[in-house]
């Protein structure tokens, strides 16, 4: 059996994330540069996922730590196919079929000794490009989706096996255990270096992969052949966002097999994996955290006279900015000695931002609601007295946890681990760091922030929970030490 091994020295931990780090500022790839400068003893492996094999550009320095980095293009330059036996690529195909359609451990098994079984090392090409393949992929065609364009199945299964191919043909590194950041097509590299390595695998989800890419699907107007019945999961009329869905269902399902433990960052999420497939003894929630130290002796300078809201975010339809200046028009109504200020960037989304200002004009919010721009936080955090989101998506904003542990209650909807982060893990868990509100409710927003900025001991109250739960649950040391902890029970299997 022949399986393609990078060359280079053996890691302790293979870090594998797809579309991010190092090509990314930001989000998962600040989180994972500071979990690898935070760990400098433990010695890494990079398996960096991209669209294409195209070179891209590293936005991030990878620390010294980092002793290996394999980039892996999920749609590989064209190549001429070598000579494959039709008996092997017959087999492969067939493997492939399956794969896609079912998913799981035993089938992905199945098709990674066939893609061995071959001799030598395969590129993609030598399996997309051979006759038998095509062979099969029209009776595929015929069997699953025979009134839809053979044009579009055609390309559209050349997508989706030409990434599974990719991650199961390319370089894997060699380490002592595979940490994969999501499932997809990093989740197919951290369960086929589980099977051919025999070492551990485990994942560290910040969203749900899954769903993010059903939602994409449903919603996608570059899948032809589409019928149109709205955003619903189970159609009685199969057409190509069947072929996506189940495609990806089953990668999932696969990286879930091979995974333990199975991470979220909170409760909520571990729910939705055990929904999705994941074996219930294997979930476990590990946070993010942040360093509290950074806001460690600053100078109180709030002005008691205009308590200040802030939004921290980016000014992009995600974070539903006009919510927040909606909430502020009335809030205003009611306590006209508040104050408001958009913290974040304004130039990722122009026409967003534009239309934003001139909700500001429209609403004659021009002398009490200012957008500051992208800001050094830590030169805010001591003149804020509440601070508010509206996003429409998240998983576990850093912004709460940054505000709590300045003492800054919050009102947020309920997207994510904001409930969890405010309210607590359960009754037991005594305090409210501030309020929680409905999606896209502006007259909720408002009632909240009216409600704490109105008395200054419930402000104080709801702050001081906040710093507690940040220093009980969320603070850096306790998350790096879990990961630490994790790492050495993992390579030490």
């Amino acid at each position: 059996m022949s399986h393609a091994v990078a060359d280079g020295p053996d890691a302790d931990i293979c870090l594998i994330v797809e579309g991010a780090y190092p090509y990314v500022v930001g989000g998962v790839s600040g989180w994972l540069q500071d979990l690898i400068e935070s760990l400098p003893e433990v010695r890494f492996a990079i398996a960096a996922i991209k669209p294409t094999a195209a070179a891209m550009p590293f936005r991030l320095t990878p620390p010294a730590n980092v002793v290996q980095i394999v980039e892996i293009g999920l749609a590989p330059q064209a190549t001429m196919p070598r000579g494959c036996p039709a008996k092997h690529a017959l087999a492969i195909a067939d493997a492939l079929i399956e794969f896609v359609g079912i998913g799981g451990s035993s089938a992905l098994a199945t098709l990674i000794d066939r893609i061995g079984a071959a001799g030598r090392v395969l590129t993609p090409g030598d399996i997309l490009g051979h006759p038998a393949t095509f062979a099969r992929l029209q009776r595929h065609y015929c069997d699953m989706l025979p009134k839809a364009s053979f044009h579009h199945y055609f390309w559209a299964m050349r997508v989706l096996l030409g990434g599974l191919l990719a991650v199961l043909t390319a370089p894997l590194p060699r380490a002592r255990a595979y940490h994969t950041i999501s499932t997809g097509f990093a989740g197919l590299l951290a369960a086929r270096a589980a099977r051919e390595t025999g070492r551990p695998a485990f994942i560290t989800e910040h969203g749900i992969y899954l769903l993010e890419r059903q939602i994409e699907v449903m919603m996608a107007d570059w899948i032809g052949d589409q019928v149109d019945t709205g955003l619903e999961l189970e159609r009685s009329v199969r057409d190509l966002r069947d072929l996506w869905v189940r495609a990806f269902t089953s990668y999932a399902t696969a990286c879930y097999d091979a995974c333990d433990p199975i991470v979220a960052l909170y409760g909520e999420n571990n729910a939705v994996q055990r929904r999705l497939g994941a074996a219930p003894d294997r979930v476990r929630a590990i946070p993010n955290g942040i360093d509290a130290r950074r806001f460690e002796g600053m100078a109180d300078a709030r002005d008691p006279a205009h308590p200040l809201v802030a939004l921290l975010g980016r000014v992009v339809p995600i974070k539903d900015i006009k919510t927040f200046i909606r909430a502020a028009a009335i809030a205003h109504a009611e306590q006209p000695h508040l104050r408001f200020v958009v913290l974040g960037p304004a130039d990722e989304d122009p026409e967003y931002a534009d239309e934003c200002t001139r909700l500001v004009a429209d609403l004659k919010l021009g002398d009490v609601l200012t957008f500051a721009g992208r800001v050094r936080i830590e030169d805010w955090m001591a003149k804020i007295d509440l601070l508010v989101l509206t996003s429409l998506s998240e998983a576990q904003p850093l912004v709460i946890l940054e505000g709590g542990a300045c003492g800054i209650p919050v009102v947020a909807p309920d997207v994510g681990s904001c409930r969890e982060m405010i309210e607590g893990r359960g009754p037991h868990d005594p305090g409210h760091g501030g309020i929680v509100t409905p999606l896209v409710n502006p007259a909720a927003t408002a009632a909240g922030i009216c409600r704490i900025a109105a008395d200054p001991a419930t402000r104080w109250e709801m702050g001081e929970a906040m710093r507690r739960r940040v220093l009980r649950d969320y603070d850096h040391p306790t998350i790096i030490g879990a990961y630490r902890d994790l790492y050495a029970q993992l390579a030490g299997r």
